[in-house]
């Protein structure tokens, strides 16, 4: 159980999420989940979507703000009572934040923002995550990418997102490969595509499947796949839909530019999915756990990595995969929340 909050009451607690993409209303969702079996009373402060802008600058502008106002409203409605401890969901949620509070992050924008894309971004973050009383970082990837001044001292927590299989792991999967292509660029849709050529150029059947965009909204991005041979685009589907095309799938294959922490990839770790990437910048937190899973699999040769995959799996590859999530299940992860979390929120 938690600490007890004032006068013996639960303790009350405020996340402000950015929710920008489904990875962070996932991740947002599933900690207040866990704060609430923890003991403690959570509300969720969400931030109103602002139109598409033309720069991240702008756009990061536009979602601080918007989380501001979130934030702001929501302790509007709990006066005159006040919540022992706000949560902001990302470091962009705490760039203009009306009071101090811990900030939760998957990547920073030192590391996501590089050049003119984070020049006032970079700035204003440093200051927020110097002076936040607790920093709670997905990742040790993500925290050393934190500046100098947010490393220092005892105030971070390494918070995953918790990733459950979704269901039983099929053994026969009749789908070769699938892909999640939200933001197609940064996940390198072209490269995987040139990767599936080549290997289907061998094979000559099996089917990709490309989740998380559109055939409109790759075509905006200047990916027209609709006359591959052998590749079925999606779309943007529920979770339980996406998810259970990872349990018919016999691979993952991903060529992210960067990486910030990599949520389909461990979902897809956990659904028995071998996992083929390249490697990428940033905390991808897949990464090392699919390296000693099966080392061939990682590879600057994506075709060659895929080739491998689909033609010679090791056998015990899925078993050994969930035996290496244990840190990122749920349970780990509310034995966190409730033995270090809490207390440390309400210190």
């Amino acid at each position: 159980m938690s600490p007890p909050g004032p006068a013996g009451r639960s303790i009350e607690i405020v996340i402000v999420s950015l929710a920008s993409t489904e990875g962070l209303r996932r991740a947002d969702e599933e900690l207040s989940t866990s704060l609430e079996r923890a003991g403690a009373h959570v509300r969720i402060a969400r931030a109103s979507a602002p139109p598409p802008l033309r720069t991240l600058m702008l756009t990061d502008l536009a979602w601080a703000r918007a989380a501001r106002t979130a934030a702001r409203e929501c302790l509007a409605r709990m006066q005159p009572s006040s919540p022992d401890a706000i949560i902001y969901s990302t470091t962009t949620a705490a760039l203009m934040r009306p009071r101090a509070g811990a900030i939760r992050f998957d990547a920073p924008a030192a590391g996501n923002r590089p050049g003119r894309h984070g020049l006032w971004q970079r700035l204003v973050e440093r200051h927020r995550l110097a002076r936040a009383p607790l920093l709670l970082p997905w990742s040790d990837g993500g925290l050393c990418e934190a500046p100098p001044a947010a490393r220092r001292g005892n105030r971070a927590l390494i918070l995953p997102v918790p990733v459950e299989p979704s269901g039983p792991l099929q053994q026969d999967r009749e789908i070769a490969a699938i892909t999640y292509a939200a933001n197609p660029s940064k996940k390198g849709l072209d490269r995987v595509l040139e990767a599936w050529r080549g290997v289907r150029g061998e094979r000559g059947s099996g089917e990709l499947i490309v989740a998380g965009a559109s055939e409109v909204e790759l075509a905006r991005a200047g990916f027209r796949v609709a006359d591959e041979d052998g590749v079925r685009v999606v779309g943007a589907l529920p979770a339980d839909e996406y998810r259970a095309l990872l349990r018919r799938a016999r691979v993952f294959v991903c060529a992210p530019r960067r990486e910030d922490y990599g949520i389909s990839q461990l979902e897809a770790l956990a659904d028995g999915c071998l996992l083929v990437s390249t490697p990428a910048p940033g905390p991808y937190a897949a990464l090392p756990l699919a390296r000693a899973l099966d080392p061939r699999l990682i590879s600057t040769n994506l075709t060659g990595a895929l080739h491998v995959a689909l033609t010679d799996p090791l056998a015990d590859y899925r078993d050994r995969a969930l035996e290496a999530l244990a840190p990122f299940r749920r349970e780990a992860v509310d034995r966190l929340v409730a033995d270090e979390l809490l207390v440390r929120l309400c210190a």
